[in-house]
């Protein structure tokens, strides 16, 4: 007899307070940041003894926060672009091929994932140092490009594995050259594969801070670099509500895509 919910009995209990106990593990830290981040102490005092604006203000007004948040979105929009255009063509490739030496491709295409991100890091920088990429955007968008897109590979390869072909076929057979009905009829149907990818390469890209730190140069530095640099000065409500911001916008697109999931379930 196979252990369901259903038959867990006295365990449900047990189950859901454990579950509970993860998640308020997980989201006492970041409610406490965001509560710091109204405190009217210029130190990061808990409880505040006071609520204000001030530090948002201070942030909106200070040009090193406003470009380091440009160069986060900058950067994370360009990494989601090549990530995930990168990842339907290896996708396909893997998915749709029949060469030898599939498997050991897609075993490959997922190392970034596995590779300690220091190990990564260093390794980048000594390479980028030598082709004089290091402190750039290419350089930045390149690096990031790496670690997003086993997550985009992924995401697009399980869409067009749950794809069935034949439609795409059919509609070849009828007429239609074979990169339009790929373009109009497979790209519509993982279109929740595309949009997962493109949310998890820009939201890796975002968060990243540690092959970002061996990137930086003092004229191009991401918001998690500046938070870094300014934590190692004083610790300022400011960068409480940096981080906020940071937490902001992935839980923004988190909502989006499960809002967007729904839409395409009914």
């Amino acid at each position: 007899m196979l252990l369901t919910y259903d038959r867990l009995g006295g365990l449900k209990t047990a189950l859901w307070a454990l579950t509970a106990a993860v998640c308020i593990f997980l989201l006492v830290p970041i409610v406490f940041i965001i509560a710091l981040s109204f405190g009217s102490s210029k130190w990061l005092a808990f409880p505040p003894p006071a609520w204000t604006l001030r530090w948002y203000r201070d942030l909106a007004a200070d040009p090193r926060w406003l470009a380091a948040t440009f160069n986060s979105l900058r950067i994370g929009c360009l990494v989601t672009i090549s990530s995930v255009l990168l990842g339907l063509t290896a996708g396909v490739a893997v998915t749709r091929g029949r060469f030898r030496g599939r498997q050991f491709l897609r075993a490959l295409f997922l190392t970034p994932m596995v590779l300690p991100v220091v190990v990564f890091a260093v390794a980048t920088y000594l390479l980028f140092l030598r082709v004089g990429l290091g402190g750039t955007l290419t350089g930045f968008v390149i690096a990031h490009t790496v670690l997003a897109f086993p997550f985009a590979f992924i995401t697009i390869s399980n869409s067009l594995e749950g794809f069935d072909k034949s439609i795409e076929d059919a509609a070849v057979l009828c007429g239609a050259p074979p990169l339009v009905a790929f373009v109009k009829i497979t790209i519509p149907a993982i279109r929740l594969g595309l949009f997962s990818a493109a949310l998890f390469s820009f939201l890796i890209s975002w968060d990243e801070v540690v092959v970002a730190i061996f990137m930086a140069s003092p004229e191009l530095q991401t918001l998690p670099v500046l938070i870094w640099a300014a934590l190692r000065q004083e610790l300022s409500p400011t960068i409480a509500a940096a981080s906020s911001l940071l937490v902001l916008v992935t839980l923004v697109l988190m909502i989006a895509i499960a809002a967007l999931r729904r839409g395409f379930a009914r």
